[in-house]
C-alpha cells in the first residue's frame, strides 16, 4: 500500500470531463474541471465527437489541476477513470481512430431487413421476443456502420468505448473494465464477461471477439501510466491504475448505495434510479441489469434518458433572463433556478410534464414523445421548470415501485446524487414526490467519488468495498418530506401522471406516423 496521500479520479461525463483529488475520507481536495461539446449532428438525430478531442481536454484538466497549486503530482497513490456509457469508437491497427465517436444520445439505426431464421428464430419468437431482438439489430451502431460505411468497418480493428479509449491513452493498455460495459455489445452481464462464442448477440451483431478489450474487474490493476501520457498530462510515469466503472455505477457506490434496500437517484444528464445487488434480476423483463462498481454486483438502473439535459434544454431555449443575471452576479445559471421553482407551489398549479424527450427501451416505445398537459393562463416559465423537476421525479418514483415489484424488497432510503443533487428545490420536491427523506450524500461528486473508492480497494488502502465505503461516504443534508405536499402529490402521481403514458400514446403514434419523426 502506497503512503502517498491522494488518489486521482477522472470523471468524463457529456457535458465536461472532470480531474478530482480524494483524501482516504473521500473528502474532496482539488478539482479542475473543463466544459466539453456534447456532440455534434451532421444529421437529425445524431450525435457524434471526435476521439482526440476527449484526450485533448482531458490533457487540459489535468493542466489546470497542476496550475490550481492545491496538490503535486508526486502526491498521487493511483488513479481510476469513469466516464459515460456507450460512446463507440472505431480505432485501425494502429490505434488511431478511423472516424467520430458514436456517442450515447445518437439515434440513427441499421436496416433489419428480416428476422432472425433457424433454430434461434424459433425460439425468438416463442418466447416473443421479437419486437426486442429487431430494436437491439437495429441500434447496435456496429451494425449501422457495417450497412453504411462499410470502408471504415474493414479498417476496424478495435471497437470500443471511451471508457478503453481513454485507458489505451492512458496505458498504453487496450483493456477496460466489466463495469464500463454498457449498451448493444456481445457481453454476458450474468456472467461479467463477454459472451462465449455460440451466444446469440455473435449472431445479431457485426463485431467480432478480436475487436473486444481484454476485461478488468473494477478495483483491479488496469495499467501504468505511459511516459508519453506522462508528459502530456503531468502524471508520473509508472501511476498504477485502477479499473473502476462507468459514470452511473460509480455514482452508486459513491453515494454509499451498497445495500439493495438503499435507493441512488442519480439527477444527471441521464436520470436514473438505481439498487445495487448480488443477485442477478431483470427489473425490465429481458433487459439485463447493468454491471455494478463492486464486482460480481449488479445495478437494478431504471433509466430517463434525456434526464437532467431537459434542465440545460431549458436553459437554453428559456431562461435567457437567468443567463444575464447569473452573467451580472458571477455565478453559474443553474444557481438561480431554485428561485424559479420557489416560486411556484407543488404541483406546478396543474402543470403536468412527462419527460420522453426520448424514445427508450420500453417505456416510452419507439413512438416516444415528452408532454406537457394542463397549461392555463395562470402559467409562466417557472411552472414549466418546477414541471420538469416534478415529471423528472414521478418517473423515477415510478421505477422505485418498479424495482420493488421485481426484486420483492422494499426500498426504504433515498439517496440523490448527480449535478441535480445541488439543487435544495430539486431535493425538497423529490422527498414529497417519493414520501421519504431525500438524503445528499456529502459531496456532489459521487461517481469521481467511486472511482477513488474503487482506486482505494485495488490499491490496498481498504480491505474490501464495505469499509472503503464506511470511511469514505456518508450523508449531507437530509430533505424530509413535507406531509401537505405528500398527500397532492400522490393524488397526482396516481391519478394522472400514471394514466399519462397510455392515454396519449395513440397521440404519440399518430403525431409519428404523420410527420415521420422519431424516424
Amino acid at each position: 500500500m502506497s503512503d502517498k496521500p491522494y488518489l486521482l479520479s477522472i470523471d468524463n461525463g457529456t457535458q465536461s470531463v472532470r480531474v478530482l483529488v480524494f483524501d482516504r475520507q473521500g473528502n474532496e481536495v482539488a478539482c479542475s474541471k473543463v466544459e466539453i461539446e456534447p456532440y455534434f449532428s451532421q444529421h437529425p438525430g445524431w450525435a457524434e465527437q471526435h476521439a482526440d478531442y476527449y484526450w485533448q481536454r482531458l490533457c487540459e484538466a489535468f493542466s489546470r489541476l497542476w496550475q490550481g497549486g492545491k496538490v503535486k503530482p508526486e502526491q498521487i497513490a493511483g488513479l481510476s477513470l469513469t466516464t459515460q456509457r456507450y460512446t463507440m469508437i472505431n480505432l485501425d491497427d494502429q490505434f488511431r481512430p478511423l472516424r467520430p465517436a458514436i456517442v450515447w444520445m445518437d439515434q440513427r439505426q441499421a436496416r433489419v431487413e428480416k428476422p432472425v431464421g433457424g433454430l434461434w428464430g424459433v425460439l425468438i419468437r416463442t418466447l416473443g421476443l421479437s419486437a426486442l431482438i429487431r430494436d437491439l439489430r437495429a441500434k447496435a451502431r456496429d451494425n449501422w456502420l457495417e450497412q453504411y460505411e462499410p470502408e471504415v468497418w474493414d479498417k476496424t480493428r478495435y471497437y470500443v468505448n471511451l471508457s478503453a479509449w481513454l485507458t489505451w491513452s492512458l496505458t498504453g493498455e487496450m483493456k477496460d473494465s466489466t463495469g464500463s460495459i454498457v449498451g448493444y455489445l456481445p457481453y454476458d452481464y450474468r456472467r461479467q464477461q463477454w459472451a462465449k462464442s455460440s451466444d446469440l448477440k455473435w449472431k445479431l451483431l457485426n463485431c467480432t471477439r478480436e475487436m473486444m478489450p481484454e476485461l478488468v474487474k473494477p478495483g483491479e490493476l488496469i495499467g501504468q501510466v505511459t511516459a508519453q501520457a506522462a508528459e502530456l498530462t503531468g502524471l508520473p510515469q509508472g501511476l498504477p491504475m485502477i479499473a473502476a466503472a462507468s459514470d452511473k455505477a460509480c455514482e452508486v457506490l459513491g453515494s454509499g448505495s451498497l445495500n439493495p434496500h438503499i435507493a441512488c437517484l442519480s439527477y444527471g444528464t441521464t436520470a436514473t434510479i438505481n439498487t445495487t445487488t448480488e443477485r442477478y434480476t431483470e427489473v425490465i423483463p429481458f433487459i439485463p441489469p447493468y454491471s455494478a462498481a463492486v464486482p460480481g454486483h449488479y445495478n437494478t438502473e431504471i433509466m430517463i434518458y434525456r434526464g437532467f439535459w431537459m434542465v440545460s434544454w431549458f436553459k437554453e431555449e428559456l431562461a435567457h433572463n437567468e443567463q444575464r443575471l447569473a452573467a451580472e452576479r458571477g455565478v453559474e445559471p443553474e444557481a438561480l433556478f431554485d428561485e424559479l421553482v420557489n416560486q411556484v407551489p407543488p404541483g406546478s398549479m396543474g402543470l403536468m410534464m412527462q419527460p420522453y424527450w426520448s424514445p427508450g427501451v420500453r417505456q416510452p416505445g419507439p413512438e416516444g414523445k415528452g408532454a406537457l398537459i394542463g397549461f392555463g393562463d395562470v402559467h409562466k416559465r417557472a411552472h414549466i421548470y418546477r414541471a420538469i423537476l416534478e415529471g423528472l421525479a414521478y418517473e423515477l418514483r415510478m421505477g422505485k415501485e418498479r424495482i420493488e415489484k421485481r426484486t420483492g424488497k422494499a426500498l426504504t432510503r433515498l439517496r440523490v446524487s448527480g449535478g441535480g443533487s445541488r439543487s435544495n428545490a430539486a431535493m425538497q420536491l423529490t422527498a414529497d414526490i417519493f414520501g421519504m427523506p431525500a438524503e445528499r450524500p456529502h459531496t456532489s461528486e459521487t461517481s469521481g467519488l467511486g472511482a477513488a473508492i474503487n482506486c482505494a480497494v485495488g490499491l490496498g488502502v481498504y480491505a474490501d468495498y464495505r469499509s472503503a465505503v464506511e470511511a469514505m461516504t456518508r450523508v449531507g443534508d437530509v430533505f424530509e418530506p413535507d406531509p401537505a405536499a405528500v398527500r397532492l402529490y400522490n393524488r397526482l402521481y396516481r391519478e394522472v401522471y400514471l394514466k399519462m403514458y397510455r392515454r396519449l400514446k395513440p397521440l404519440y403514434q399518430s403525431i409519428r406516423d404523420i410527420t415521420g419523426y422519431p424516424g
